[in-house]
């Protein structure tokens, strides 16, 4: 069964750091591109990809808004994706999930190639 189980949210202070895992079952996870994604709380808010990794972890991509401050990794061996946070700001909190790029071996940044979700793990950043 296809699953994406993302955790490690929570409340934190303005310039702490999180880290989230997603653990990955149910398909081949090392010949898929995996991503994180976003949305914040609020009417109109859109879903953000934030940073994306190809499938071996040669080519990874951040959105303007977390470049410098988050960090993705992958462990194949464990089918494991993560999403070093740092620096965090009241405008990174946000329903955080992860993602599965639509087709084997595609390598992209484009939130229309990621066509499967995990539930999400929520994040909130506050004094």
């Amino acid at each position: 069964e296809f699953q994406l189980v993302e955790s490690g949210g929570g409340l934190v202070q303005p310039g702490w750091s999180l880290r989230l895992p997603c653990a990955a079952s149910g398909f081949t996870f090392s010949i898929y591109t995996m991503a994180w994604v976003r949305q914040a709380p609020g009417p109109g808010k859109v879903r953000e990809l934030i940073s994306s990794i190809s499938f071996r972890g040669q080519t990874i991509d951040y959105s303007d808004s977390v470049k410098g401050r988050f960090t993705i990794s992958r462990d194949n061996a464990n089918n494991m994706l993560y999403l070093q946070l740092s620096s965090l700001k009241t405008e990174d909190t946000a329903m955080y999930y992860c993602a599965k790029a639509r087709s084997p071996f595609l390598t992209t940044d484009r939130l229309s190639n990621y066509d499967s979700w995990g539930r999400g793990t929520q994040v909130t950043v506050s004094s």
